[in-house]
């Protein structure tokens, strides 16, 4: 795992474009936290994330915890393990949050996702295509689920969407989202017969290109760290992990 204190400077940053990606139906910011809400069953746009890693105040989880319930949801959070959050998590554990979803947040620069060899050709589009849409909900993948990142990535800033067909059918599916100075990847699907073919690949090359013709540099994402499959990918690309967070939920 990378230093997370290489990149202090850069959590607000990414946090915001994170944000901006799976853009949730609403948004406040109180006291060095991001507050996205929505109903949906994408975590990063429903639980509270701080702007940095160091710094907040105990009292900060009571206020945020009002602020959900004002929105008619339960309130969570997403937490590095940085020891300056110790005395958060701490508090968490006190009103009956437990951790888990251990996630990583992986960063790449743009030239290195471009040094990988592209089997097939991604269409790229700068709205959400049906094409692209179809991959969440084939079989093999949670349908509601399915039906929810389409929603949240239909609504993304600055975002392209790439996706491959195969004898006319859609097999494989990302969304690259460009803004705060970052590139971030989202909602990478490859159908499940179809995979093993280079086809994720592929899309990551095709949302790289789209970078590097915007003058964007790096790239960002997030991975379950239980995804071996998907994390050997993101190595072979040049990712490396700058922290480690988990969603802290109510029991």
């Amino acid at each position: 795992m990378s230093d997370p204190a290489r990149f202090t400077d850069d959590i607000a940053t990414l946090e915001r474009a994170t944000i901006d990606a799976v853009a949730p139906e609403a948004v406040e910011e109180i006291d060095g936290w991001l507050l996205p809400f929505d109903a949906s069953t994408i975590g990063r746009a429903k639980s509270a994330v701080p702007l940095r890693h160091s710094s907040l105040q105990v009292a900060d989880i009571a206020a945020i915890e009002s602020r959900y319930a004002a929105h008619g949801l339960p309130a969570a959070f997403r937490l590095t393990d940085s020891v300056g959050l110790a005395p958060l998590h701490a508090e968490l554990e006190e009103r009956g949050y437990r951790a888990d979803q251990p996630t990583l947040v992986q960063v790449a620069n743009t030239r290195s996702i471009l040094q990988m060899a592209a089997n097939v050709q991604a269409q790229m589009e700068a709205t959400a295509h049906p094409a692209w849409a179809a991959v969440y909900t084939t079989p093999g993948f949670d349908t509601v689920d399915g039906q929810h990142r389409i929603a949240a990535l239909s609504r993304s800033h600055s975002a392209m969407y790439a996706h491959i067909s195969q004898n006319g059918a859609p097999v494989a599916a990302g969304v690259g989202a460009y803004s705060q100075g970052w590139a971030s990847i989202h909602g990478m699907r490859t159908v499940v017969s179809q995979r093993g073919q280079g086809l994720a690949r592929s899309i990551l090359v095709a949302l790289a290109k789209e970078a590097q013709q915007r003058g964007i540099e790096r790239f960002f994402l997030q991975v379950e760290e239980e995804n071996a499959a998907a994390t050997a990918l993101y190595a072979t690309a040049g990712f490396r992990t700058a922290w480690r967070y988990h969603y802290w939920r109510g029991a």
